[in-house]
Formats: structure tokens, C-alpha cells, sequence
């Protein structure tokens, strides 16, 4: 799996690549189908903080994104990489739910 850090307007220490890094190889617990793995951290001057937008690129989906901006980096970062785990919780969920007939089953 391939994970890119993208900085825009600021520069992206090695610091931040590893925590960016460490975060989104634990998406792919939630979801083992998951292919690449794109953070773009902005420094937002407007409002006074940070945005940071995680898109995960999976198997026979559209991309799951989200993004989240906060005083803090590394908030920011964590509050993205939640919202697209329990965006790829939920896929898992549907998936099962649709391999084992769900709700709308076959009928006769």
C-alpha cells in the first residue's frame, strides 16, 4: 500500500511524514482492500490553523474522503484519519451484510 504526504503552503518535516504515516497504515485494519492512501496537510492562514484531508483510494469503490481543519496539526490529522476509518468501518459492515443475503434476502 502506498501512503503520500502532500504539504501545501507549509513544509512537511519528517516529523509530521512519519506521525501522517503511522496513522494511515492503520486504516488499512479497518479495510484490507485499500490501495493508496493521500494526505494533504494545508496551513490555513484564513482560519488561523490547519486542514488536513485524507482520501483513501480502495478496491471496486469510489475513494473515501474526508477532511477536517484544527489549530493543531496532528489534531487534524487524527480527526481526518477517524472520520475515513469509520467511513471504511461502515463499507466492511455493508459488504458482510450484502455476502450474507441481508435484509432483502431472495424470495419465491
Amino acid at each position: 500500500m502506498r501512503i503520500d504526504v502532500i504539504g501545501k503552503q507549509m513544509d512537511v518535516t519528517e516529523a509530521i511524514r512519519q506521525y501522517a504515516d503511522q496513522k494511515a497504515a492503520k486504516l488499512v485494519k479497518h479495510y484490507d482492500g485499500v490501495q493508496q492512501i493521500t494526505l494533504r496537510l494545508e496551513a490555513d492562514p484564513r482560519k488561523k490553523g490547519f486542514r488536513a484531508e485524507v482520501i483513501a483510494d480502495v478496491e471496486h469503490h469510489d475513494d473515501f474522503v474526508a477532511e477536517t481543519h484544527h489549530e493543531d496539526l496532528y489534531a487534524a490529522i487524527d480527526e481526518a484519519t477517524d472520520k475515513v476509518a469509520r467511513q471504511l468501518t461502515g463499507f466492511k459492515e455493508k459488504l458482510k451484510q450484502n455476502k450474507r443475503g441481508g435484509p432483502s434476502g431472495s424470495g419465491a
